[in-house]
């Protein structure tokens, strides 16, 4: 046993956990009308069943309120809510973890999405992330805030739900009230009398739900946006004695789901301090990935680690890392580009088995070339290209079948290698090592240009060759760098460059963005951004891009939006403004430029009458999540039409 402490049990008021990792709250997507609908209770069921000892259901809103006009939020003081809730929870407990729910009203924020009502607070101090300031709550409406938590309290525990969590953390309405900066009252001076809404809903839900196990969610930072400080939180900790558990995170809305640029947990140093400030058992959370992590935070005090991102990349995140097989895990790399996009229900970059409802795997739609190939027990197959499809289809093809992988670069990952490199990107690198490790049967050939008579010998190719990108044919013969050269090795084609413009193609993806953070790293003094769109980096994920923008604060970096590259000559570069046509000329080192990516050329490995398949950016250039799909796909499709 790798990680003893992870594998011990707790009490948790009247309930025994198995063990100290807890699925933190989050939620399907698979809600509609305000109430949880085909597919929610398999999701949950599928999570249970990974070994953690209990699971937290998030997005639970308690009030109309506080509901996205969409519906895509659970509403849980519907009387109608009770057959999806005891849906949910009769998945978790049958899977052997305990089922809890947590309670949320989002106050004076609307997650970016259209309400039907409007904001409130204690006070009316405005969001940062708003267009408005919120109605300050009446007495009265206290009163109903109380009341509306303990209806959607009883719902919950009637429905089967032993646990019950209020969200008083990233900036919502009940973090609102903790925050000095947001409750302004008279009777709000100290952190026990903001505590004191906590303490009439503790009061309320345990009145009514005899037996109940009641936690509380806080946060740390954002002390500006209705976060509290950590000297703040460690000031409320200790009047939260009215709760089994406290569960700590971090951040406010836009922060609280962490991506990439952050690698190790943020409040693992802190744990200790939170540990001697809390007066119940603690749960801490956000990013942590690694067995080591969490065995670091058990040891320095908490009693329990949470995740919640790990559990969709890998639903069996929590067995393995108590049985000691780390490395089989498929890792969330903090991407946050599905798994916060809800489009349509929750989904996962890395993840090709979570699928919408109705569907057995995300769906994937590779090319297929060629025709069927009589059933053989054991067949040869090519992979050409080592990039995520490639890896996906070889590793699942591996135990089965004599695979041989092709990889033109001395290193697997494409594309996907390139960007690992990039600063704060080194998420990627997790899902590299993880195919490493994973694949002990496939014969892996580096640095190997493959031509057709390489694949001679084979009964079936793969074709993940990827993708190029290519200069605008204006500036060819340039002295432009594309983005995918700049960079490699973290930037090394950019070091000595003073000033260093980079034009972007107008989607503002990560190659841009990677490029501004290169050149940084590379020791320029000065970036400008050229970009014919109306917004720099608008194609990040909303809160990838918050955080980035956020690294890039008191940088010397200059964007020009509306904005179009006109000439590239040596020193200099000329743009013009979209709108008025005004042109400027700038004085530059070096040139980045973000150009098209178009699939490489692989109509010679593929000779007529063969069987191919043609996955991810060969097929046509898209994301991380297309290309392992496809790569699931190919290899299921195989196993069904070659392996008999």
């Amino acid at each position: 046993m790798t990680n003893p402490r992870a594998a011990r049990p707790l009490q948790l008021g009247s309930l025994r956990l198995a063990n100290r990792l807890v699925g933190t709250p989050h939620a399907s997507g698979a809600v509609a009308g305000g109430l949880p609908s085909r597919g929610d209770d398999d999701y949950w069921r599928r999570c249970a069943a990974g070994g953690a000892a209990m699971l937290i259901v998030g997005g639970t809103v308690v009030s109309p309120g506080s509901t996205n006009r969409n519906g895509n939020i659970t509403e849980a003081w519907r009387p109608e809510v009770l057959a999806g809730l005891e849906a949910r929870a009769r998945a978790i407990t049958e899977e052997g973890a305990i089922a809890a729910c947590q309670l949320v009203h989002l106050g004076r924020e609307t997650l970016g999405a259209e309400m039907w009502s409007h904001p409130v607070g204690p006070s009316a101090v405005r969001s940062p992330r708003e267009p408005t300031r919120p109605r300050a709550l009446s007495g009265a409406d206290v009163d109903a805030v109380v009341d509306a938590f303990r209806t959607s309290a009883v719902h919950a525990w009637s429905a089967g739900f032993p646990v019950v969590e209020l969200h008083a953390a990233h900036g919502y309405l009940l973090a609102q009230f903790l925050s000095p900066n947001t409750n302004l009252g008279r009777d709000a001076a100290t952190g026990a009398q903001r505590v004191r809404i906590l303490d009439r809903i503790a009061s309320a839900v345990r009145d009514a739900c005899p037996g109940v196990v009641l936690g509380v969610r806080v946060s740390s930072d954002g002390g500006d946006e209705a976060g509290l400080s950590m000297d703040g939180l460690c000031d409320v900790l200790p009047h939260l004695s009215d709760f089994d558990y406290v569960n700590v995170t971090v951040g406010v809305r836009t922060t609280y789901v962490r991506d990439m640029a952050v690698t190790d947990p943020p409040l693992l140093d802190s744990v200790g301090r939170l540990r001697a400030a809390a007066v119940t058992p603690l749960l801490v959370s956000q990013s942590f990935r690694t067995g080591a992590s969490i065995e670091t935070a058990l040891q320095s005090g908490a009693d329990l680690v949470g995740v919640a991102r790990p559990l969709i990349a890998d639903p069996n995140f929590p067995r393995k890392i108590l049985t000691g097989r780390e490395a089989s895990i498929r890792p969330c790399v903090s991407c946050n580009e599905d798994c916060r996009a809800f489009d349509p229900v929750l989904l996962c970059s890395v993840n090709p088995d979570l699928a919408p409802p109705g569907h057995s795997a995300r769906p994937a739609y590779p090319l297929t070339l060629g025709p069927t190939r009589g059933s053989r027990v054991r067949r040869r197959i090519a992979v050409v290209g080592a990039g995520p499809a490639g890896l996906e289809c070889a590793m699942r093809l591996g135990p089965d079948h004599d695979v041989t992988l092709f990889e033109q670069r001395e290193r697997i990952g494409g594309q996907l290698a390139t960007a690992a490199d990039a600063p704060h990107r080194s998420g990627w690198r997790r899902l590299l090592d993880y195919y490493a490790d994973n694949m002990p049967k496939v014969a892996i050939r580096l640095a190997h240009t493959v031509n057709a008579n390489d694949l001679e010998d084979f009964d079936d190719i793969v074709l993940a060759v990827g993708a190029v990108e290519e200069l605008p044919q204006e500036l060819a013969g340039t002295s432009s760098v594309l983005t995918s050269q700049a960079l490699l090795g973290g930037g090394g084609a950019l070091r000595g460059a003073g000033h260093v413009v980079v034009v972007d193609d107008g989607f503002g993806l990560w190659p841009t963005a990677s490029a501004v953070e290169a050149a940084l790293a590379a020791g320029a003094d000065r970036v400008t951004v050229l970009t014919p769109a109306a917004a720099f980096a608008s194609g990040l994920p909303a809160e990838g891009r918050v955080q980035y923008l956020r690294r890039l604060s008191g940088e010397p970096v200059d964007v020009r939006v509306l904005s179009s590259l006109v000439a590239v000559s040596d020193g200099s570069v000329e743009f013009e403004n979209t709108l008025s046509g005004e042109r400027t000329r700038l004085d530059v080192d070096r040139v980045v430029v973000a150009g098209e990516r178009r699939p490489r050329d692989w109509s010679q490995l593929a000779p007529e009458g063969a069987r191919v398949y043609v996955i991810g950016d060969a097929l046509v250039p898209r994301k991380v999540a297309h290309a392992i799909s496809e790569g699931r796909a190919v290899a299921c499709e195989y196993l069904l039409t070659a392996g008999g």
